[in-house]
C-alpha cells in the first residue's frame, strides 16, 4: 500500500496527531478517514492537483466508544453533535475542532438517514457503509493508506464507483447520486457504468430529500471547475428534471442558428456554464449564467413560437420560484433574480441613455466602498458583466457581445465619480423644492422630479442652482 507523509498532512492541525497517538496507546485502532486521505493521495497521482492541508478537515475514526474517547481525553471539551451515532466533536486546546467517530455499521435506512446504528470494532465494516470507493480510504498513524474497497485503483483512474451494490448505496441516501456527480466534477473524472445506471434508476427519489441538502450539493458542484460537466450528468441521469425542471423545459427550444449555432436554449445554458467554469466565476454567478434564459421556453410558446420576447421578465419570476424552493438566502435570491432579470438590459448598455446607464450600474451599489473599488462598490453590475461575458462566449457573439459593454462601463466611471462628488440627485433638488415653486403633491410632481433627476444623472445639470433653474422652467411650462 502507498504511504503519505503524515506530518505534512497534519502540519496545520497540530493536535490531530496527538489524538491519533493517544487513542492508539490506549489500545483503540484509530485512523484518518474521508476526503483528506483521498485528496492527499490524489496529489501523488495527479501533478495538476495541488493538495493543500490548510483547507482540509481532519476526521478520525476509531474503535473507541464515545465514553472511552472522553476517558482518553479528560481535559478536552466536546461538542456532542451525534453521540447516539458514535460521533463527537473534540475541541483541542487551540480551538480547532476534530470529528472523532466510532467505527459503526448502519441499517434500516429511509432514503435519508439510517434508522439503526451499531458500533463495531472493525474498520472494514465501517468502510463498507460509506458511499464511494475513493472516499473509503483510511490513513494510519504510520502514514500507510488502507484500502479495503479498491479506492486506490479508482482514484488513479479518476473513476467514481459506489461501494458494493450502487442501488443499495443510493437507496440508503437519495442525495448520494448528486454527491457522486459532485465527486466526478471534483476529480475531473468519470462515473462507473453501473453506478451511473443506478443513479438513473433512483433519480426521481431525490425529491424526498430536503431542498436545503439539495442546494448544498448543487452549489458544491458549482464550486468545482467542471460544473458544466456536472449539470450535463445531472441531465443525462434524470436528476436535473427533478431539481430544475424549468431548465429541462428549454431542451429542444430552437434559437437562431446565426446567433446560436451551439443549439437549443438548454445547450446554450450549459455552454455558458462551461465558460463560467473556465473563468472561475463564483458558484452564485455560475448559477445565474445557467439560469439566465430560464424564461425562454414559456416566452416561446406564449409568442406562438415566433420569438422569445419578454423572456427576461418571465425568467425573473421563475428564478424567484427556484430561489425560494432551494431555500437560498434573501441576499442570494435578490441578487440571482436581479441578474436574470437584467441580463438583456446589461447587454445593450452602450445604446442606453446616460441616465438609464447610471441607474442600472448603481443598482444595489454598496456605498461602504469608494468608486475606485469598482468590483465591490458595483457588485451587482460587475457580476452582471460576468454573466454577459459567459452568455456571449457561449454564442456566436463572442467578444463582440461583451467588449462594448465593458468599454461603455469603463467610460461611465468618471461620470459616476462626478455624480458622487455632486452628491445624490435628491440633494440637488427634491419634492419640497417643487412645492415651493407651486406644484402640488401628485403624479405631475413625481414626473417633473424624475425628469430633473434624469438630467442630473445624464450630466446635464451639475449644481443645485442649475437644478432649481431647470425646475422653475419646467413648472412654468406646465402653467
Amino acid at each position: 500500500m502507498p504511504r503519505i507523509d503524515l506530518d505534512e498532512v497534519l502540519a496545520p492541525h497540530p493536535y490531530a496527531k496527538e489524538l491519533l497517538e493517544r487513542l492508539s496507546r490506549a489500545g483503540y485502532r484509530s485512523v484518518i478517514v474521508g476526503g483528506t486521505v483521498r485528496d492527499a493521495l490524489l496529489g501523488e497521482y495527479d501533478d495538476s492537483y495541488a493538495f493543500d492541508p490548510e483547507t482540509t478537515d481532519i476526521d478520525i475514526a476509531t474503535a473507541a466508544s464515545p465514553e472511552e474517547i472522553k476517558e482518553t481525553f479528560p481535559y478536552y471539551d466536546f461538542l456532542e453533535v451525534g453521540e447516539s451515532f458514535g460521533v463527537l466533536i473534540l475541541v483541542a486546546p487551540d480551538g480547532n475542532q476534530y470529528e472523532v467517530a466510532q467505527f459503526r455499521t448502519e441499517s434500516d435506512y429511509d432514503g435519508r438517514r439510517p434508522g439503526e446504528v451499531q458500533p463495531t470494532d472493525s474498520l472494514e465494516e465501517d468502510v463498507r457503509r460509506r458511499d464511494f470507493t475513493v472516499n473509503g480510504l483510511a490513513l494510519s498513524l504510520d502514514g500507510e493508506v488502507i484500502d479495503l474497497v479498491g479506492g486506490i485503483r479508482d482514484l488513479k483512474k479518476k473513476i467514481v464507483r459506489a461501494i458494493g451494490d450502487p442501488r443499495n448505496r443510493f437507496r440508503e441516501d437519495y442525495l448520494r447520486p448528486l454527491r457522486a456527480i459532485r465527486v466526478v466534477c471534483y476529480l475531473r473524472g468519470e462515473i462507473e457504468e453501473e453506478t451511473e445506471k443506478a443513479i438513473e434508476e433512483v433519480a426521481d427519489e431525490i425529491t424526498s430529500i430536503s431542498q436545503e441538502r439539495i442546494r448544498e450539493e448543487l452549489f458544491r458542484i458549482l464550486e468545482t471547475s467542471r460544473s458544466g460537466r456536472g449539470f450535463r450528468l445531472c441531465h443525462k441521469t434524470g436528476l436535473l428534471e427533478q431539481i430544475l425542471p424549468e431548465m429541462v423545459a428549454n431542451e429542444g427550444i430552437p434559437q437562431s442558428e446565426e446567433y446560436h449555432p451551439e443549439g437549443d436554449v438548454l445547450e446554450h445554458s450549459l455552454q455558458g456554464l462551461d465558460v463560467a467554469d473556465a473563468l472561475e466565476f463564483s458558484p452564485l454567478t455560475k448559477f445565474a449564467v445557467f439560469l439566465h434564459d430560464v424564461g425562454k421556453a414559456d416566452a416561446y410558446y406564449k409568442n406562438d413560437k415566433q420569438h422569445m420576447g419578454g423572456h427576461a421578465s418571465i425568467g425573473r419570476r421563475k428564478t424567484e420560484e427556484i430561489a425560494s424552493r432551494l431555500r437560498l438566502s434573501n441576499e442570494e435570491a435578490k441578487k440571482l433574480t436581479w441578474l436574470v432579470e437584467n441580463h438583456m438590459r446589461g447587454s445593450v448598455l452602450p445604446r442606453m441613455r446616460r441616465a438609464k446607464q447610471v441607474k442600472l450600474v448603481r443598482a444595489h451599489q454598496d456605498k461602504d466602498f469608494s468608486i475606485d473599488a469598482v468590483t465591490e462598490r458595483f457588485d451587482y453590475f460587475t457580476t452582471l458583466l460576468k454573466t454577459i461575458i459567459a452568455d456571449s462566449e457561449a454564442s456566436s457573439h463572442g467578444v463582440e457581445g461583451w467588449l462594448p459593454v465593458m468599454q461603455e462601463f469603463s467610460s461611465l466611471l468618471p461620470h459616476l465619480q462626478h455624480l458622487e462628488n455632486l452628491g445624490t440627485a435628491r440633494k440637488l433638488v427634491d419634492g419640497n423644492d417643487l412645492k415651493e415653486l407651486g406644484l402640488q403633491e401628485g403624479p405631475t410632481l413625481g414626473e417633473v422630479l424624475e425628469s430633473l433627476h434624469e438630467k442630473i444623472y445624464a450630466g446635464e445639470i451639475q449644481s443645485r442652482e442649475a437644478a432649481l433653474q431647470e425646475a422653475a422652467k419646467l413648472v412654468e411650462d406646465l402653467s
